[in-house]
């Protein structure tokens, strides 16, 4: 197991936006994270940083991998929050296709930069609401089984579906390398149940964003929202959960980044102990 933090949170946020790709200071998180004892970055690619992320050209990517091997700071995933700008549901099958292949691009590049799974975003503005919307979604990823055997990247789902609706959503992707990506604060915003939503598709967890948030509100300091923190390692205890875990976890004051990142992953580790104990 692994932990980690979602990129841009180890830097203040850029153009007030609480979480995107931090155009003039990635650079610096490797270092910051380094400091913090953390063993990963969540890499983002989204609108607002595509055209200067460095995943985009080979110079970058190799610039990545100096950066990594230098601060001994991994990148394992990367959060695609690209598809929160243009959805992969609710469009026609001509805009959809561009935008499927944008997904196939990324997973290329994943792959040269040795990643082990993309988490694609279906909440908020992208999330699965309509039955045909659930089928779209099935058919596209189904549609990429030959890619992800090429890259050997994994695609980790998050979606804001209750577990039943999830569960079948899976059932019709058999593709042993498609997963969830489990968010503790989207989770407990929207009511659900660590121990029913494990229940019914608890063997395709693949990885989990740490984060608190209030039932029906905003992302808060962890502890002090809605997430019961103890079912949740409860549950993952007995699936027998190794995968990791990304700090995902509400922004402190502006320029105080850095401490925040160390409170939050001690309380980040102590949780993951439960699991070592187990």
């Amino acid at each position: 197991m692994k932990l980690g933090i979602m990129q841009g949170r180890l830097v203040p946020p850029e153009a007030d936006r609480f979480q995107s790709f931090p155009r003039f200071r990635w650079r610096d998180e490797f270092a910051l994270a380094a400091a913090v004892g953390l063993d990963t970055i969540e890499w983002i690619y989204d609108a607002h940083g595509e055209d200067v992320n460095p995943l985009g050209t080979d110079p970058g990517i190799a610039e990545l991998l100096r950066l990594c091997t230098l601060h001994r700071v991994s990148i394992e995933s990367i959060c695609a929050d690209w598809f929160m700008d243009f959805p992969l549901v609710g469009i026609d099958e001509a805009t959809a296709r561009p935008r499927w292949r944008r997904l196939e691009w990324l997973m290329d590049r994943g792959a040269r930069l040795g990643i082990n799974r993309i988490v694609v975003p279906f909440v908020d503005a992208a999330a699965i609401r309509l039955t045909q919307d659930a089928a779209a979604v099935a058919a596209g990823i189904n549609a990429l089984g030959e890619v992800i055997d090429r890259t050997d990247v994994e695609l980790h789902l998050e979606t804001a579906l209750a577990a039943d609706e999830f569960a079948a959503l899976l059932a019709g992707i058999p593709h042993p390398r498609v997963k969830v990506n489990y968010d503790s604060g989207n989770s407990a915003s929207l009511g659900f149940r660590p121990l029913a939503e494990f229940a019914a598709y608890g063997r395709r967890v693949g990885s989990v964003h740490l984060k608190d948030r209030r039932r029906g509100a905003g992302t808060v300091p962890l502890g002090e929202g809605d997430t019961d923190f103890d079912e949740l390692f409860n549950v993952l205890a007995t699936h027998r959960y190794g995968g990791d875990f990304i700090l995902q976890v509400a922004r402190g004051a502006p320029g105080n980044e850095l401490a925040w990142a160390r409170a939050n992953a001690d309380t980040g580790r102590r949780m993951m102990q439960r699991l070592v104990r187990a």
